[in-house]
C-alpha cells in the first residue's frame, strides 16, 4: 500500500501549495474567499482535480471557479517550483459540495426539515 501513501502525500502537498498560491499569486478580482478542501491527482501525475469551497452565493462560486480555471497556468507554475514530481499535473477546479451536504444532513437529523424547501 506504499503507492497509496505516496499519492496521499502528493495530494496533501499539492493542496497546500495550491491554497498558498491562490492566496498570494492570484490577483483576479473574481476570486473570492476560497478554501482548497482536497486534491485528487491521477496516478500518472498528468492531471489533478482540485476541490474548493467558496464563501458566497452561486454567482460568487461560478465566478471564482471560472477565475481559478483560467488561472491554472500560474498555479501549475507554483506547483512546478514547490513540488519535485516527474510531471506537473493539469489542474481542473471543482466545487466541493460536501460542506453543503453536511449542513443539510445535520438540519434533517435535528428535525428542522429540508432547508431547501
Amino acid at each position: 500500500m506504499a503507492g497509496g501513501d505516496r499519492m496521499r502525500r502528493i495530494n496533501e502537498v499539492m493542496r497546500k501549495v495550491i491554497g498558498s498560491a491562490i492566496a498570494t499569486d492570484l490577483e483576479d478580482p473574481r476570486i473570492g474567499f476560497v478554501t482548497v478542501t482536497a486534491v485528487q491527482t491521477s496516478p500518472d501525475l498528468r492531471s489533478a482535480r482540485v476541490y474548493v469551497s467558496v464563501l458566497g452565493d452561486d454567482a460568487d462560486r461560478e465566478a471564482t471557479l471560472a477565475a481559478l480555471n483560467s488561472s491554472h497556468g500560474k498555479l501549475q507554475a507554483a506547483i512546478a517550483r514547490e513540488v519535485r514530481i516527474k510531471h506537473t499535473p493539469t489542474l481542473k477546479f471543482h466545487y466541493d459540495e460536501s460542506l453543503e451536504r453536511g449542513v443539510r444532513l445535520s438540519r434533517l437529523l435535528e428535525g428542522e426539515g429540508d432547508p431547501d424547501e
